[in-house]
């Protein structure tokens, strides 16, 4: 098995994680990103981003993360597309598993973000890909002049469920309370689009259809307990997001949620561990928010490591 050798390791290739190779970059430490799949992480799937400095008249998700990547890449940042198997944080030289090697460094920033929630309900596994997404911006094409469910109540739910009206002729946006959690513009816009039609306390509690397509989704009224089939040709979810962290295995702190518990230097519970972003227990999750966590995970990564040597 091969072993490579770092100052330091950064997890996760998304804006946390691009701006901490950056600011590493700058810092001259001898540092590396490792990604699992492609840079950008999830604002990839953004379809227009408004609340970013800088971009007044705003900017698509894959755009910014693509300049993201670019800056990264001008400054001689290294990235490698390996997913991490296995970590070993207890010394201070830290061993990460990579497939067939190993890498070796002084100090660990973790920016592996979060991924979509399910609803675990009947039909949900078996009509993923046909009929059910996570990503408006990735599939809403599909669904022109048809009938689509999204569910959630948040900015994601109602930012995604706005742009599937470009395409869709109809979106039911279910909710399980009586008042939607978004921002209140995002909440304007939804209201004054005609082709939303708002399904409040409710929950789905099937997804049904055909061989290889979504016809239906079961709702449960929470509070009457009146159940109903809304006839859809597909169906989006927005349900609340969980880390990216099973790779740990408890190596580190984290809340009841999973999420890496740090303090206001982002370290965590491990000396010469960090996080930044989506993964880390926050009470915002935004682009902003995640690449300002990382520049003061790099300095305080980069003042650990002087401390070192």
């Amino acid at each position: 098995m091969s072993e490579t050798n770092y100052d330091l390791v950064i997890i996760g290739g998304g804006p946390a994680g691009l701006t901490a190779g950056i600011y590493a970059a700058r810092a001259r430490l001898n540092a590396v990103v490792v990604e699992k799949m492609a840079a950008g992480g999830q604002v990839l799937m953004s379809d227009w981003i408004e609340n970013y400095p800088g971009f007044p008249e705003g900017i698509s998700g894959a755009d910014l993360m693509m300049r993201m990547s670019d800056q990264a890449s001008h400054l001689g940042v290294t990235l490698e597309y390996e997913e991490i198997t296995a970590v070993d944080l207890t010394d201070p030289v830290k061993i990460l598993t990579l497939g067939d090697k190993t890498i070796t460094c002084k100090a660990v920033i973790i920016a592996t973000g979060a991924s979509p929630n399910r609803l675990n309900v009947p039909g949900e596994e078996r009509f993923i890909g046909r009929g059910i997404s996570f990503c408006a911006t990735c599939d809403a094409p599909f669904f022109r002049d048809k009938v689509v469910a999204a569910v959630g109540g948040g900015d994601t739910a109602v930012q995604e469920s706005l742009f599937l009206t470009k395409f869709a002729k109809k979106v039911y946006l279910i909710h399980r309370r009586d008042a939607l959690r978004a921002t209140k513009i995002l909440q304007e816009r939804a209201f004054e689009n005609e082709k939303i039609e708002f399904v409040w306390d409710s929950v789905v509690t099937e997804i049904g259809g055909g061989l290889t397509n979504v016809e239906k989704v079961t709702v449960k009224n929470v509070k009457s307990g009146d159940t109903r089939d809304l006839a859809v040709d597909g169906c989006f979810m927005w349900v609340g997001i969980h880390p990216n962290a099973d790779f740990l295995a408890g190596a580190v702190e984290t809340d009841k949620g999973g999420f890496i518990v740090t303090d206001q230097t982002m370290a965590t519970s491990v000396p010469g561990v960090f996080a930044a972003g989506d993964v880390r227990a926050t009470p915002l999750r935004q682009i902003a928010t995640s690449v300002g966590d990382a520049a003061i995970a790099l300095h305080s990564a980069e003042a650990y490591i002087e401390n070192m040597e």
